[in-house]
């Protein structure tokens, strides 16, 4: 009995151990090759060991303006990140309590984890290229100069993009906030109103710091979501490409490990923000 216990429990290990080199050695295999000498190449053997195609990258020229790249990518993430904490928990706080069209509302948020993601973009694009069209006719009807002269499309990162990208993030903090207040013990809240704090005082000094750890997430999910999307951001961003549409782009044109540097620090800023994660998780545990 003993010794069958022991071989299944070896052979859940060594599944496991399979799984996760099945799901992380891609990227491990990118991480490695990232750091060939100038004559590398796409496949291993490697040909020497250094830091040669990070410099490239970050020097721009015909791969990837990576300072814009990377700029644009963290800006729009961190914006979603707040967006998506604030809705989230004004959402959660707000579901608590019954209103008419409740059931109606949280389908018509949850739905977009539904529809597939292209049709969405294409549908928000097609959404605003109506109201582009809109804005030209009304410029040339009533003779509005600066439409005239200067309008040329709603379509950019922070518009389109940003409605599009919220559409996917919102869902996920949403149904963390419904999962936190469903098991949320209201005798707290009770007891602070009994004590005379408002309801103000009473998010802040009690619900607030319970419901800290998982705003924490909801602000991870925001933020990785938001940085490493593509297929919603595919016609949305308008002349303006997040990192991962420039990291698409190079797929395609881009023949020397330069394209494993990009992937190898695109994900060490994703494992980045999610160690910062961690240790403000901690710090709010402790207190």
């Amino acid at each position: 009995m003993l010794n069958k216990k022991g071989k299944s429990y070896y052979f859940c290990w060594g599944f496991f151990l399979a799984f996760v080199i099945f799901l992380y050695g891609p990227t491990f295999t990118i991480v490695v090759l990232s750091f060939q000498g100038p004559e590398g190449g796409l496949t291993f053997p490697m040909n020497g060991f250094s830091f040669h195609w990070f410099h490239k990258l970050w020097e721009g020229g015909g791969y990837v303006d990576i300072g814009s790249a990377f700029r644009r990518s963290i800006l729009l993430g961190l914006i979603l990140m707040v967006l998506t904490v604030l809705l989230s928990v004004s959402a959660g706080m707000a579901f608590r309590k019954k209103f008419f069209g409740a059931n109606f509302l949280f389908l018509i948020t949850v739905s977009s984890l539904i529809v597939p993601s292209i049709i969405l973009s294409l549908g928000i694009a097609l959404e605003f290229r109506l109201l582009d069209e809109t804005l030209k006719f009304l410029g040339d009807k009533y003779s509005i100069q600066w439409i005239i002269n200067d309008f040329q499309t709603t379509l950019n990162m922070y518009s389109s993009g940003l409605g599009a990208q919220l559409t996917w993030t919102l869902p996920f903090g949403l149904l963390i906030m419904f999962a936190i207040f469903n098991r949320f013990d209201k005798s707290f809240e009770e007891a602070s109103m009994d004590l005379g704090a408002s309801s103000w005082q009473t998010f802040k000094f009690v619900i607030l710091p319970i419901i800290a750890p998982s705003i924490i997430g909801i602000a991870l999910f925001g933020f990785t979501l938001s940085y490493d999307e593509l297929a919603r951001s595919s016609q949305v961003m308008g002349a303006t490409n997040t990192l991962p549409l420039e990291l698409k782009g190079l797929t395609t044109t881009v023949t020397t490990p330069v394209i494993y540097a990009l992937g190898t620090l695109t994900t060490g800023i994703s494992f980045l923000a999610i160690f910062i994660a961690i240790i403000l998780f901690m710090i709010m545990r402790k207190k």
